[in-house]
This record gives structure tokens, C-alpha cells and sequence, in this order.
């Protein structure tokens, strides 16, 4: 479909020009963007969980040093520790459990009810015990976000898959394995599960370990991108065009805070545009399509889906690069990765579907 076969009345009312564009950026609410984004980067993550369990042994892994006590006596951390890696908060608290340790307990759980999520630790080679079982209960009924990760599989062995299980059955949720000693399991499934649960520390979790910045990276895309895949999808034309530029303002400033940018509001549309290039013509063509009830609606949504993807990928190419990525180079790019996105659609399909849990739960726990 071309501009010409696109309705009169439609074009109308889409953005003609580049100017006009910008004009339509300036609708958004440009200090809220921001502040959204700069929030994302102060996100504190509590570690707690019972006396021995590996709580300290995990947070020095995540700091990449030893901030934490870490021996074989039970009860080593009597206090909450807490250490700032620029904007981002990583807290580490008395086990609970502890012999006359309620008051102990009672701290942890204070620090846990100001964070932005928990991880909650238990030993996976000592099995999980029924005050464990009631520990998971106390914890869950603070409506913090929590994940549960099961440590020292390195201890296992063979019996690992029935262990996991076993703590799966005990208590009715997902359980992360992982060896904090080891680091096993650390970056390929605990923080990914992280960011799933809690979308937001991506940001604060990129900016501050550079190690983990391509998973950051690529978790913010594929969000970003099933979003506007729904947003996309909304039957009225035009009423989705300024939630859709919102998204990849946010998409494009969450991208550059991972990578430590101090990139405004004002320069994530500027490089949109460049990015872009012919979005204006994208923008009739995917409005166009909403005139073709179910299908048009759906494709509608691809289109806005993969561009946002390809956007994404072109931002996080711009920063590797050190900005070194020229205007051309960066529309070239966004073009093919773009069109390889939608000649896929089997892949936009298993992309959207693996982000709607997240989509789920973000909305209900806003």
C-alpha cells in the first residue's frame, strides 16, 4: 500500500511532514518521561531468606565483591546492609530463623517492605522445611514482588529436577535454582526472572552491571514491542499514534539510561525521527489497515510491534557504537531489521505471546 491508496480523510489527519511530527512529540508530556526513567534507576532490590541460606554469597556476586560477611556460621549478617551502586540499591538482610533472632527477623522484613521487589533465598541442598514453607507465606502476604531462588545446587547433584520439584509442589510457585558460589543459573534465569517480575530494575540492573546489559536490553525491547503490538492493534485509527511514539520515547530513553547516557526527552524524539525516517508514511499505512476489521487490526499491530523492536535494536547499536552511527547507517539498519521482523510472522506471534505474562501482571500490579 502506497500514501496515494490511503484515505483522503485519513491523510488529513496523519502528520504530513517531519515538522509536524515534532509537533506531535511536543504533545507528550516531556517531564514526566523523564522522571518515569529516572525513577527506574533508583530501584532498591532487598536479598532475604533464612539464616544460612546464601544471601550474602549472592549479593557479593551481584557487586562483584565482597561487601557482605560470607563464613559457616549461621547469623554472620546481624544488620542490614546496604550498598548504593550509583542510583541502584542492592540490600542484604539478617536471616530469618535465627536463634532469639525475632528482632533480627523484624529488620529484614522492614528493608524487605521498601524495596521494589525481594529475592528470596532458601538452601536448596538442606530441603525445604515447613518454616520455610510458612516464611514463603509471611513474605508473600507483604504484596512486595518476590522471587524465590533455590541456592547451593552446586551441592546437589543428580537429585536436583526432584528437589525443584519438590519445592515447587511445596510452595505452588516457580522456583529459580542457582549457586550463588558457582554463579550458576544467576544470569541466564534469576535475572531475567527479575525483570519479569519487576520490569522497571532492567534500567537500574543494565546501568549498574554492565555484564548484564545485553539481557537488560534485549528484556526492555521485547516489552516495549508487545505493548505497542496491542497498542497497534486498537481498532479506532489515530487514537493509538501518541501512546505508540510515548512507548519508544520511553523504549529509547530506558535504553540509553542502561548504557549510562544522559540522553533528554528532546534528543529520544530527535533520534526516533532519524531512526525512523519514513514513520510518517508507516503511521498512514498502519492507520489505513484499521479499516479492515480482524486481520487489518492485527497486522495493524505487527507493523507497530516490529517497529518499535527494530528501534529498539538500532538504539542499543547507536550506543555500542559510541554514537558513532550515522543518520543513514541507523535508517538502513531499522529498515532491514524491521522488514526481516514482519516477513517472520510465526516469530511476532512467539514474540508477543512470551511478553503477554508480563503485560498481565504489569497492569495488575500498578
Amino acid at each position: 500500500m502506497t500514501r496515494r491508496d490511503v484515505p483522503s480523510a485519513l491523510m488529513l489527519k496523519i502528520p504530513a511532514t517531519l515538522n509536524e511530527l515534532r509537533g506531535l512529540f511536543k504533545a507528550l508530556d516531556n517531564e514526566s518521561l523523564s522522571l518515569d526513567i529516572e525513577e527506574e534507576t533508583r530501584s532498591r532490590l532487598a536479598v532475604v531468606g533464612p539464616v544460612n541460606s546464601g544471601k550474602s554469597t549472592l549479593v557479593n556476586l551481584l557487586l562483584g565483591k565482597q561487601v557482605s560477611a560470607v563464613t559457616a556460621v549461621p547469623g554472620t549478617t546481624k544488620e542490614v546492609i546496604t550498598q548504593r551502586l550509583g542510583p541502584f540499591t542492592l540490600t542484604d538482610t539478617p536471616g530469618f530463623g535465627e536463634v532469639a533472632g525475632v528482632e533480627r527477623g523484624e529488620t529484614a522484613l522492614a528493608a524487605m517492605r521498601e524495596a521494589d521487589l525481594a529475592v528470596l533465598v532458601f538452601d536448596g541442598a538442606a530441603g525445604l522445611r515447613r518454616e520455610d514453607h510458612e516464611l514463603y507465606q509471611r513474605l508473600r502476604a507483604e504484596k512486595i514482588p518476590l522471587v524465590v531462588a533455590l541456592n547451593k545446587i552446586d551441592l546437589i547433584g543428580k537429585d536436583l529436577p526432584l528437589v525443584v520439584a519438590d519445592a515447587r509442589g511445596k510452595l505452588g510457585v516457580s522456583v529459580v535454582p542457582i549457586s550463588a558460589r558457582k554463579g550458576t543459573n544467576v544470569a541466564t534465569m534469576l535475572l531475567p526472572r527479575i525483570v519479569e517480575m519487576r520490569p522497571a530494575l532492567a534500567v537500574a540492573l543494565g546501568r549498574e552491571l554492565p555484564f548484564y546489559r545485553g539481557r537488560m536490553t534485549r528484556s526492555v525491547i521485547r516489552n516495549a514491542s508487545m505493548l505497542n503490538f496491542f497498542i497497534g492493534m486498537e481498532p479506532i485509527p489515530l487514537l493509538d499514534i501518541p501512546l505508540l511514539l510515548a512507548s519508544q520515547v520511553r523504549l529509547t530513553l530506558r535504553i540509553a539510561a542502561i548504557y549510562g547516557e544522559g540522553l533528554g526527552t528532546a534528543r529520544a524524539k530527535e533520534l526516533i525521527s532519524t531512526i525512523g525516517g519514513g514513520i510518517l508514511l508507516r503511521f498512514a499505512t498502519q492507520q489505513a489497515l484499521k479499516f479492515l476489521p480482524g486481520p487489518g487490526w492485527i497486522i495493524s499491530g505487527s507493523i507497530a510491534g516490529a517497529g518499535t523492536w527494530a528501534m529498539g535494536q538500532v538504539a542499543v547499536g547507536y550506543f555500542e557504537s559510541k554514537r558513532r552511527l550515522s543518520a543513514t547507517q541507523m535508517r538502513e539498519l531499522y529498515g532491514k531489521l524491521r522488514l526481516t521482523r514482519l516477513s517472520n510472522p510465526w516469530r511476532v506471534f512467539v514474540h508477543t505471546m512470551r511478553g503477554l505474562p508480563w503485560l498481565i501482571h504489569s497492569r495488575l500490579h500498578r
